[in-house]
């Protein structure tokens, strides 16, 4: 078979092959990834999975690697910036579908799909604590595992006991703890082939009242601080040692910066917004503008904490 047309039916086959893996109706076709992001930017995946079960995962990334198809996994679609031109490939979006929570005693399970503020207000409502440091943060706890997510003192590596995950050749795979290679947003699935598709947390038995309190002042201190309000992948950057990303840039005179329809928070500077019509290419833009103006003020680098995915 000549080169070209392996090229043209190689997409064809390995869409039927998808089909066999999962319902038509949660296989997408060159699905715009601004409808899969809280930035809301980002072009077309060629294909986008939205899969119910761990076992349709591992179907659906054992039909990828038969046909030599990469792939990206999503959560809730935070803390990502998509590139305008999109994601070539294969996208594995956990959505609701994956998005189950139940408890054993002080254990709680949670599939990838499962928002953090469920799960945290899930956690309230059957007297577990532990875990209330993550009401604030956007996003699923699958994407938190993978990016070490954390909030007022507290992060993923101080509550997850276990990862079930799926890897390349399609093989289930328990992560224990010692497993996980937390480090400050890092974890161990930042370096191998496995998505994660359940986490385990062990949390403690607590009083309702004083979990609940916790849960109100970290909910207001977000309402009342964040830009919730608009389009955005959570903070921009990571936090440099010994300061606070956002204080810098204000203090660097860039609060309220804006190229095309991207723009530092006026609100929170550690933020940046989508104020109207943003492309990826105004955002880097002013990613690069921001880390310029801090390090010409301070002498400190600013590196960004927002993934960012697609073709360049």
């Amino acid at each position: 078979m000549a080169k070209n047309e392996m090229l043209v039916r190689k997409p064809v086959e390995f869409a039927a092959e998808l089909e066999k893996a999962i319902p038509p109706e949660r296989l997408l076709v060159d699905e715009p990834m601004s409808k899969h992001t809280t930035f809301k930017i980002g072009g077309p995946a060629d294909y986008l999975v939205l899969p119910a079960t761990v076992q349709e995962v591992a179907a659906v990334l054992d039909t990828a690697k038969q046909y030599a198809i990469p792939v990206t996994v999503l959560g809730n679609g935070s803390n990502v910036l998509v590139l305008d031109r999109g994601i070539r490939g294969l996208v594995v979006k956990f959505g609701p579908e994956m998005g189950y929570i139940r408890h054993s005693g002080s254990t709680l399970f949670a599939g990838a799909g499962a928002l953090l503020a469920e799960v945290s207000k899930y956690a309230a409502a059957n007297n577990l604590a532990g875990f209330e440091f993550a009401i604030g943060i956007p996003g699923s706890i699958g994407g938190a595992v993978f990016m070490n997510a954390g909030a007022y003192d507290g992060d993923m590596s101080q509550v997850v006991q276990a990862v079930t995950a799926v890897c390349g050749n399609g093989d289930l795979r328990r992560f224990t703890r010692e497993e996980l290679n937390f480090g400050y947003r890092h974890s161990v699935f930042q370096e191998n082939d496995c998505f994660v598709c359940e986490v385990e947390l062990g949390l403690a038995e607590g009083e309702d009242n004083s979990i609940r309190v916790l849960l109100d002042d970290y909910t207001s201190k977000r309402e009342s601080k964040q830009p919730l309000e608009m389009p955005s992948a959570g903070s921009t950057f990571k936090r440099p040692q010994g300061y606070f990303a956002g204080t810098l840039i204000e203090q660097a005179g860039l609060k309220g910066t804006r190229i095309g329809g991207a723009q530092v928070s006026t609100k929170h500077a550690g933020f940046i917004i989508n104020a109207g019509g943003a492309t990826a290419q105004d955002v880097l833009a002013l990613i690069s503008k921001v880390q310029a103006g801090v390090y010409k003020q301070f002498g400190i680098t600013l590196h960004p904490e927002v993934r960012v995915l697609g073709e360049k």
